[in-house]
């Protein structure tokens, strides 16, 4: 199996990297490598690369893990959220809290160096992981802004027992397994002699106590699966890539906790006629060759209707037209303009009448002769 790349290396970035230049680092090449846009074979392959290493360094206690002991303090594997098509989920969620599954690496390598063992009190309520979901809109929906729906299935908390589980707050007695500690010791054989380990009970799951008496409406479960269609307001002038936050439509919480948070990334489809620079927009537009000598009048299209333009007497091919304020307006940035770029049409079927006139035309000294001939001249 092929060696990781290291997380940093990864989203080309310091280990000093701040969380705004990790968030950042990863909106642009998860933009750039992402399955829907890129066509590239190893895309897919790239860009689950590129949210292993977001799932990893925008995480807090992750990113110490991984800064203290490398690619070792996951090597039970990983589960971040893959690519796919509108509308399809991956979680930002993924490696346990405790690295190496419920192992806790600081009382593994304590034990090995002779270190001392650190207790832990019983868990309590933990938040759920957030995740992000995909969808696509249309180009003029991303000028505009929209409303959009979008199918999604969670668990949501029980409303009697708010994720508790329990009948009442004091259905509960102490874990036998642990003995209210929430967390258990195991001893096992290595090449070091015998270590301790510790980790998170696993019938409690830390909280030290258990359910005497369940909850009526969820079965102790705590929570119960909803299928929905949320409503989300997509602002005028978003841009591909940015993300959405909806609260509370993550994954469960432990113990509990609340749901984490749902993250709606939004990608915007490529247009035939408009283009795209930051909030300025860009367009071709074609026009004849005797109209941008004589001077002449188009109608051009903009995001916001079309526009008469005026074309001066003279314009040379690759000329470039503003029109301001006409481009993107995102919030409070500034408005973009447009830009008109003219490409000149020289017509390929001439009728006689019209061959005649330009060849009166350059009789008359209407073209500039080439440079080579003025000399010989």
């Amino acid at each position: 199996m092929a060696e990781k790349r290291d997380y940093y290396e990864v989203l080309g970035l310091s280990k000093d990297a701040t969380k705004d230049q990790i968030r950042s680092a990863y909106r642009k090449l998860a933009k750039e490598y992402h399955p829907d846009i890129n066509k590239s074979p190893d895309a897919p392959k790239k860009f689950q690369e590129v949210q292993e290493a977001y799932d990893v360094l925008s995480d807090d206690a992750k990113r110490a893990q991984y800064d203290r002991f490398g690619m070792a303090a996951f090597s039970q594997g990983s589960s971040t959220g893959g690519a796919g098509n509108p509308f399809q989920q991956g979680g930002f969620g993924g490696f346990g809290a405790e690295g190496f599954g419920d192992v806790d690496l600081g009382d593994i390598f304590s034990s090995f160096f002779g270190g001392g063992q650190r207790r832990r009190g019983p868990q309590g309520p933990q938040k759920g992981n957030d995740r992000i979901l995909r969808v696509q809109i249309s180009f003029m929906d991303a000028i505009k802004g929209r409303e959009i729906e979008i199918p999604i299935d969670y668990e949501k908390p029980c409303t009697h027992c708010h994720g508790s589980g329990a009948e009442r707050p004091d259905a509960f007695r102490t874990c036998p397994e642990c003995n209210g500690r929430g967390r258990v010791v195991r001893e096992m054989q290595t090449i070091f002699g015998v270590t301790r380990t510790e980790s998170v009970c696993p019938r409690c799951g830390g909280r030290g106590k258990i359910v005497s008496e369940k909850c009526h409406e969820c079965g102790g479960e705590g929570y119960s699966r909803q299928k929905t269609r949320l409503k989300v307001q997509v602002p005028a002038g978003i841009n591909s890539g940015r993300q959405l936050k909806i609260p509370g439509y993550g994954e469960r919480g432990s113990a509990g906790g609340p749901n984490g948070d749902l993250y709606v990334e939004v990608l915007v489809k490529k247009d035939p006629y408009f283009e795209r620079e930051g909030n300025d927009i860009h367009v071709k537009v074609n026009v004849g060759m005797a109209e941008c000598a004589l001077g002449t009048k188009i109608r051009v299209r903009t995001v916001y209707g079309e526009e008469e333009v005026e074309v001066p007497a003279g314009t040379q091919p690759g000329a470039i037209l503003r029109l301001r304020g006409k481009g993107v307006r995102e919030g409070a940035l500034r408005t973009g303009d447009e830009y008109v770029h003219l490409a000149i049409e020289v017509p390929r079927d001439l009728t006689a009448r019209q061959k005649e006139l330009l060849r009166e035309f350059l009789k008359e000294g209407g073209a500039k002769r080439p440079f080579f001939d003025r000399k010989k001249g």
